[in-house]
């Protein structure tokens, strides 16, 4: 490859086009860019001058596996609070955080209006937030 870029060179008084190149060659573009990647040296390099903590090519998005652990324990926690709430309660946070419900329609869903619905909501609320609060800052 190295020959026929001198060739190349001298012939057109410039360096070759990579079509020229593969032409000179007899080979298309693909297997010009696969031989010239495969007729690079390899670099190796010490991994402690290489490694940062902070260089994002070795950041790992998968989380650790205290993380995992910590966010097991919050979820069962979450839910053990919810679990000891009154059914009604129950149903109010789950028609607003899971079905996603607005007010007016949890007040149309439990026949009562959207005043004690808000009502229902931060009583419920405020039980989870004494129930977990040793746990985590919740809503």
């Amino acid at each position: 490859m190295r020959e026929k870029i001198q060739e190349l060179t001298g012939k057109l008084g410039r360096e070759p086009y990579d079509t020229e190149l593969a032409a000179g060659l007899g080979v298309t573009l693909t297997e010009l860019e696969a031989l010239r990647n495969s007729s690079e040296p390899l670099r190796f390099e010490n991994i402690d001058d290489t490694y940062s903590d902070s260089n994002m090519a070795f950041a790992d998005e998968t989380p650790d596996s205290l993380a995992l652990l910590a966010d097991e324990e919050l979820r069962s926690s979450v839910a053990g609070a919810i679990a000891d709430l009154p059914e009604r309660l129950q149903l109010v946070i789950q028609l607003y955080f899971v079905e996603e419900l607005n007010l007016a329609e949890i007040a149309e869903t439990l026949s009562v209006s959207i005043p004690r619905v808000h009502q229902l909501k931060a009583q419920a609320l405020e039980k989870l937030r004494s129930a977990l609060k040793d746990v985590a800052e919740i809503l």
